[in-house]
């Protein structure tokens, strides 16, 4: 049974960080594109990173470059997304995704996803 779990959320102040995991089973996250989503309510799911299978080269939503990071343990098996400088519109659920072509920008191109994580940013 193909899964991603993750896990990491929660609420933290704005300013503060987060790093969010995405543990896999069922899949081999260094043979799959691995992504991060994340939605609010009303509005679309939207990329936030990517990394590519083996190489593990990595993309970034525009707005996000230079806070978020994306990161990758094969031997763990996990995809991280480190968050830093959060801000009250980083308030979402975020997802875990795997593909087969990166970047996965597009929710469409998905072909597993996990259940989400909350994340929160008072201000």
């Amino acid at each position: 049974q193909v899964e991603l779990v993750e896990s990491g959320g929660g609420l933290v102040q704005a300013g503060g960080s987060l790093r969010l995991s995405c543990a896999a089973s069922g899949l081999t996250v260094s043979k799959y594109a691995m992504a991060w989503f994340r939605q609010v309510p009303g509005k679309e799911r939207e990329f936030v990173a990517g990394i590519s299978r083996s190489v593990g080269s990595t993309d970034y939503a525009d707005s996000l470059k230079g806070r978020f990071t994306i990161s990758r343990d094969n031997a763990k098996n996990t995809v991280y997304l480190q968050m830093n400088s959060l801000k009250p519109e980083d308030t979402a659920v975020y997802y875990c995704a795997a593909g087969s072509t990166h970047p996965i920008t597009v929710p469409a191109f998905v072909l597993v996803w996990g259940q989400g994580t909350q994340v929160t940013v008072s201000s």
